[in-house]
């Protein structure tokens, strides 16, 4: 008997290895939009006389001015892989704030700035896919790869206010930098199907990796639901970065609803 579940097993495995070889590659693409709140620390250290200038991101960034985000994923059997690829461009110009340090020193009570704050950036997720549950319920993926996110802020600012103490370099100026960071990260991403045709169903997503930064995380989760080929779903998404002392970014997160179209083929 034993010989018998040996053999069975031994014509079992490579039946079982044609079968997953033989199925086709699987395609998704997704578009969608994020609405994030930002928020964050920014320090610009002054090349003159190394005064540095601080600005709160949460406090002055409101605006956002071009946006794409997209993703694509491949799979063939329990393997694949995925890119996901986000552009933000925002900015906002704010009138007598205080939200503004120099020297790592809020800015005297008497004396206000006028700042113009700009953030270009990019953030691209590249990883391979295992999926590690598959039914009709729930199907999991695990993941590792590596994101980039590359950032270039700018400020602009006047103080205006019983400025007669402040060096008259930090008084106005405009300063930019640009920085990119690459971090690995590991993850797991999936859906639970729900209801008796499984139509809706409930995405999520998590990774957290490190690097060129400290720590990196970003999580996902919403409702979706589902009409042939296409997907439609509703998810919050919150993405954070804690940089390195050395950084001018000190640190950045999103935070904020978004809604996609997927398409399968």
């Amino acid at each position: 008997m034993s010989r018998m579940l040996v053999a069975a097993a031994a014509l079992a495995l490579p039946l079982a290895a044609q079968a997953q070889s033989a199925q086709g590659w699987q395609f998704s693409g997704t578009l969608y939009g994020w609405f994030p709140s930002i928020g964050g620390k920014t320090t610009f250290p002054q090349p003159t006389d190394g005064t540095s200038v601080t600005v709160d991101a949460d406090k002055v960034l409101e605006d956002l001015k071009f946006v794409f985000m997209g993703a694509l994923e491949a799979r063939k059997g329990r393997w694949g892989g995925f890119t996901d690829v986000i552009y933000m461009d925002l900015g906002n110009s704010k009138s007598g704030t205080r939200d503004f340090s120099l020297g790592g020193q809020q800015i005297p009570a008497d004396v206000q700035a006028n700042v113009s704050y700009d953030l270009k950036g990019w953030a691209w997720t590249l990883a391979g896919t295992y999926v590690a549950i598959e039914s009709p319920e729930h199907v999991m993926q695990v993941m590792g790869g590596a994101r980039m996110l590359k950032l270039d802020p700018k400020v602009t600012w006047e103080l205006t206010g019983n400025i007669g103490d402040i060096p008259a370099p930090g008084r106005a100026g405009s300063l930019e930098s640009s920085d990119t960071y690459w971090d690995a990260i590991v993850g797991v991403k999936g859906r639970v199907k729900l209801g008796a045709e499984r139509k809706w169903f409930i995405p999520y997503y998590v990774d957290i990796g490190t690097g060129e930064s400290d720590l990196t995380w970003q999580a996902m989760g919403g409702l979706g639901y589902s009409f042939g080929k296409w997907d439609l779903f509703a998810a919050w998404r919150y993405l954070d970065y804690d940089f390195k002392s050395s950084s001018k970014v000190e640190d950045m997160n999103f935070n904020g609803p978004a809604v996609a179209l997927q398409f399968h083929w």
